[in-house]
């Protein structure tokens, strides 16, 4: 991880990752944001609209990477904010869905495909500059510079 030279973590799991990997954190003055921890009790509770706009307040701002979005397993959480990312780009649903799947197997979670199937990126507020990956395939929605 040290040689990916990231700027942010963004955390999306309720609970603290190891004192270890703050240590980490920490020593390579890396930005760390603990998102979604007042959302859940029950860490299996799926991730909210609220973390994942937060997070993609984040994600979107090209000062903060390179950077790397984790929880404290990598599957639901993280493939829910990846799978509306993707929603965000323009993916079509089956390849999102397929993607998700293909990292959060053998526990596929259906109320996480329903919730990026439902999330809105209407409710997404794009900067004025964001990351050149985000226009690759994201050609419909609003704020999109015209060229």
């Amino acid at each position: 991880m040290e040689k990916l030279g990231l700027k942010c973590v963004v955390w999306l799991a309720p609970e603290e990752p190891n004192q270890g990997f703050l240590d980490f954190i920490d020593d390579q003055e890396i930005d760390f944001h603990h998102l979604g921890v007042m959302e859940t009790v029950n860490a299996s509770d799926p991730i909210t609209e609220d973390t994942i706009l937060e997070a993609f307040e984040l994600v979107l701002n090209k000062k903060n990477h390179p950077m790397a979005i984790m929880c404290n397993i990598g599957r639901h959480r993280t493939g829910t904010a990846v799978g509306c990312l993707r929603k965000l780009q323009g993916w079509n649903l089956a390849s999102i869905f397929e993607e998700y799947q293909r990292y959060a197997a053998p526990k596929v979670r259906i109320h996480n495909e329903q919730f990026i199937e439902l999330f809105d990126t209407d409710l997404v507020t794009i900067p004025e500059d964001p990351p050149s990956w985000l226009y690759r395939t994201f050609a419909g929605l609003k704020n999109t510079p015209s060229t």
